[in-house]
């Protein structure tokens, strides 16, 4: 299996758009289902040790905060309770409709993010990190997602980061980035995944072969009828 560099999830995502017709909501749901069924392989709710089983859902305004967005949704219906704080939220209508489909499905949304972590650590199981992404510039990350990260770098519960972990560079691990738990590749996995030693998922099975082919991914081989697979 290879790593992508940087440039090649746009590249690609762009040909499925132009090319392929497939479309940005159709990409954003496939995405966010296959995340939310890592979180249960990840985290099963017979594994969790609260009574309730309270997931954070911390969303960003890019399309990495969408994908969290519809992962939460999915993780509603799947039993867990997941709550949602999304700071900036963007004015694209795609971003309000998965919004909406949050707040109809009684999701909540916090105002604020404690800032005490021992606040987060008591009333939540993990913190699914849906924040920066790929294609994040790391040198100029602003509030509030700057002190999100301190906060986050210094929770005592699982983090599970989307694609690329809030703070890292695409190609690879920084020292300012936090350290999750779990990682939920998209697509095909970046560069900075082949320094990370956790528990790495590989989500969404849908990418057409001849660009598989194109881009030399060497996927591996899903199991059964999966959407995704423990790397």
């Amino acid at each position: 299996m290879s790593y992508m560099i940087k440039g090649e999830a746009a590249a690609i995502e762009t040909e499925l758009l132009k090319d392929y017709r497939f479309g940005q909501q159709q990409l954003i749901e496939i995405w966010g289902q296959a995340c939310a069924l890592a979180i249960t392989k990840a985290y099963p709710l017979s594994s969790i040790s609260k009574k309730q089983p309270t997931v954070l859902v911390i969303c960003g305004p890019d399309q990495n905060g969408s994908i969290g967005l519809v992962c939460a949704r999915h993780l509603r219906i799947f039993e867990y309770e997941p709550t949602i704080y999304h700071p900036k939220r963007s004015s694209q209508n795609l971003h309000q409709d998965f919004t909406v489909q949050c707040e109809k499905m009684d999701i909540p949304f916090l105002s604020y993010l404690p800032t005490e972590v021992q606040l987060i650590n008591d009333a939540y199981n993990l913190v699914i990190d849906a924040m920066l992404g790929p294609g994040s510039d790391i040198s100029n990350i602003k509030e509030p997602y700057l002190g999100i990260l301190g906060t986050l770098k210094q929770v005592k519960i699982p983090i599970a980061s989307v694609d690329v972990p809030s703070g890292w560079d695409e190609e690879e691990a920084t020292q300012d980035g936090i350290t999750p738990e779990v990682l939920i590749s998209l697509t095909a996995p970046k560069k900075c995944a082949a320094s990370f030693s956790g528990k790495h998922f590989l989500a969404g099975r849908f990418l057409p072969y001849d660009i598989q082919k194109k881009y030399d991914l060497n996927l591996p081989d899903f199991p059964g009828t999966d959407s995704l697979i423990e790397l």
